[in-house]
């Protein structure tokens, strides 16, 4: 055992025996990328313990070696020429090995620096983001709001038809979105502008349909209402402007609902 070694030698041999036997204390995430990632992290410490582990081993013995040596010389149970010569020999090649663990040591440190530093990124692609959509707070994957603002940015640059694509994907791949109201809405108004007015139809009613309390809807029903205004059923046309003013009094939409039905004129 270690009797009067020096505090800084024993804490250095310390420092060594924890960096080289800890593992990170991650919590477990559901996503399987993530989990992949902390068991190749623990797998690479158990690694770099498994190789440092002889080294401190042999220290740790040389260690105990020269602390018998000092309490036998203190006792005066041994002569002191030879003895001290020994001693000396012990501490040159112990200096050389304390020389060593503390680059060894070092080393690890960076090591383990760096491949905390690769699973946190790694885990903070997978972190849901909080974010506003519709007046609520909710979380989205990163991947998913990239997704939703690709698909946006077509439709923001007019290019309808790549939007059709981009929505239409996004909608299938994140069908529970927070977003997915929003995507539909502007799925039907991508149609609308390339004048595929019966499309528009479908994708608006499918708004209405899944999402009736979105703050969409409503306007959603007003661009069913331009489509079947398009077609040249003026019928359908006034049946769901009716539906806007009955189910939406309130609401702007209501108002513009009014207007165009008195545009339509008499049945």
């Amino acid at each position: 055992m270690m009797r009067t070694l020096p505090a800084h030698l024993r804490a250095l041999l310390a420092a060594a025996l924890l960096l080289s036997l800890s593992a990170p204390a991650l919590a477990l995430f559901g996503d399987e990328e993530a989990r992949k990632a902390i068991v190749d992290l623990r797998d690479q410490v158990e690694q770099l313990r498994k190789e440092h582990a002889a080294r401190i081993d042999a220290l740790s013995q040389r260690i105990d070696r020269l602390d018998d040596l000092v309490q036998a010389i203190q006792r005066g149970q041994l002569a002191a020429g030879g003895q001290f010569d020994q001693l000396n020999q012990e501490l040159a090649k112990l200096r050389g090995t304390l020389e060593q663990v503390a680059n060894d040591v070092a080393t690890l440190q960076k090591r383990n620096k760096d491949l905390y530093s690769d699973l946190d990124a790694r885990i903070r692609k997978l972190e849901p983001l909080a974010v506003t959509v519709e007046g609520k707070s909710v979380q989205v994957d990163r991947d998913e709001q990239a997704a939703y603002e690709s698909a946006m940015a077509l439709f923001k640059a007019n290019d309808f038809r790549t939007a059709v694509g981009g929505l239409t994907a996004f909608l299938n791949r994140y069908p529970q979105s927070p977003y997915a109201p929003s995507a539909q809405f502007w799925l039907g108004s991508s149609y609308y502008a390339i004048k595929d007015y019966r499309a528009a139809i479908t994708a608006q009613q499918a708004l209405v349909d899944r999402f009736p309390d979105s703050p969409k809807t409503p306007d959603a029903l007003l661009n069913i209402a331009a489509s079947q205004i398009e077609l040249n059923d003026k019928k359908a046309a006034r049946v769901t402007l009716n539906r806007v003013i009955t189910d939406f009094p309130d609401s702007d939409s209501a108002k513009l609902a009014k207007d165009r039905l008195s545009s339509l004129g008499a049945k």
